[in-house]
């Protein structure tokens, strides 16, 4: 990209922020914003980002889903989930592989000659949710807190889980087309899916360890402290590759592992790397705009987009209900719970995933798909939470509270933020 891109984009962030409390309880969230930014730079409009910027775009995409899934891990508390995790929980082993299911069966009905290994790739990058693109519902006081925290806590941990999944699925999917013997496949998907996390837990045990006594002897200044939760996703993601582990996984449990072992100094980390984090996502937002969207509604159809919408809808909602069946929950909080499942960064950084492996009989049709479907989101679910947040304020005042006594005392965990 030109120099000029980059003040460009570095003004428009500064813009943002000048006037961003005060969008924040309006329709027009900060993913619209950027998205539409992003639209305006590509090389439809003005042409500052084009295609050919694939350097920057990939190292953009690796840092943002490295962070990403180390500092959600990170902001889990482990021991609260197991006690007070139990919507979160069912959302997470239950409704997140019905909505990968469910994604599949609609896949195949809506595009003949799609192979089910193919259409469970698309279901899993769609399938984890985005809380950053809901922030009216996570962060407002009208919602009651085990609500919000269960969608909080589903969002910070299902990407993490999804990933192994969707890397399963690109394996099976690749040797079922020809190329590599299965037995390969098979040894390689083992290595990724074991020894990632593996070194994952060793840097993020060793990470917390190091950096707690560090910090309690006072040999370590605050400004490292924080410097810390860059530097750990990092070295767990590099350490992964020679051993033929996935890095991301290994950020993702170097996150978890960190998180729950070193309470103590976690906070600051969590806190650095969550601001550096929010401007890479922003920046993965941006990029999203001015290469994907225009790529893909070159070539939408009526079948795509039907995807897209039940993708938001019955995929999400239904499996959302049967997961928290038999819990005493209203529908009114099943569809608030079920439509507040936005599709954000995890799904657009999958998606880079698919292309780089450039393997897939159907890969531009599952870049199509997922590039719509979360571009319907962004623009859906940002405007709907606002309202969405008094709608359902205003359905709980005149019903029963569905709320126990129980899910009320639920501890509140960080919430991702942009």
């Amino acid at each position: 990209m030109e120099t000029v891109t980059f003040a460009v984009i570095a003004i428009f962030v500064l813009g943002y922020g000048l006037v961003s409390k005060r969008l924040e309880k309006t329709v027009i969230s900060a993913p619209i914003i950027f998205v539409l930014f992003g639209i305006f730079l590509s090389g439809k409009v003005t042409g500052l980002i084009s295609s050919g910027d694939h350097v920057f775009i990939e190292i953009v995409a690796n840092l943002t889903l490295i962070l990403v899934l180390f500092i959600d891990a990170s902001r889990i508390d482990l021991k609260l989930l197991r006690k007070e995790g139990d919507l979160p929980l069912v959302l997470l082993s239950i409704g997140l592989p019905l909505t990968i299911i469910f994604g599949v069966g609609v896949a195949l009905i809506l595009f003949t000659g799609l192979p089910v290994w193919e259409a469970a790739i698309l279901a899993t990058i769609l399938a984890p949710t985005d809380a950053a693109l809901a922030q009216a519902v996570i962060n407002s006081d009208k919602v009651p807190v085990c609500i919000r925290q269960a969608l909080n806590v589903e969002s910070g941990l299902n990407d993490g889980i999804c990933l192994p999944i969707l890397l399963l699925f690109i394996s099976l999917a690749v040797s079922s087309e020809g190329g590599q013997s299965t037995s390969y496949w098979i040894s390689f998907t083992s290595k990724q899916l074991i020894l990632g996390p593996v070194v994952g837990i060793l840097v993020g045990y060793i990470g917390a360890r190091l950096i707690t006594l560090a910090v309690e002897k006072e040999w370590m200044s605050c400004d490292f402290e924080k410097l810390s939760g860059l530097a750990l996703p990092l070295i767990a993601f590099y350490l992964a590759e020679p051993f033929e582990g996935n890095g991301f996984m290994a950020a993702f449990f170097a996150g978890l592992i960190f998180g729950n072992f070193a309470k103590k100094v976690a906070k600051p980390v969590h806190d650095f790397g969550e601001a550096e984090g929010s401007l890479l996502i922003l920046l993965t937002f941006i990029l999203f705009g001015a290469i994907m969207v225009p790529r893909a509604l070159e070539q939408i159809n009526l079948q795509i987009i039907a995807y897209s919408l039940l993708s938001l809808t019955v995929i999400r909602i239904l499996p959302v209900t049967l997961s928290v069946a038999g819990k005493g929950i209203l529908t009114s909080t099943k569809i608030f719970m079920g439509w507040f499942g936005p599709r954000g960064a995890a799904s657009i950084l999958y998606v880079l995933i698919i292309l780089k492996e450039d393997m897939l009989t159907h890969g531009e049709l599952i870049f199509n798909v997922s590039v719509i479907t979360v571009l319907t989101s962004v623009f859906l679910h940002g405007i709907s939470s606002v309202q969405g947040v008094n709608a359902y304020a205003k359905r709980l005042e005149g019903e029963s509270s569905d709320i126990t006594e129980k899910m009320k005392k639920v501890s509140e965990m960080p919430t991702r933020g942009l």
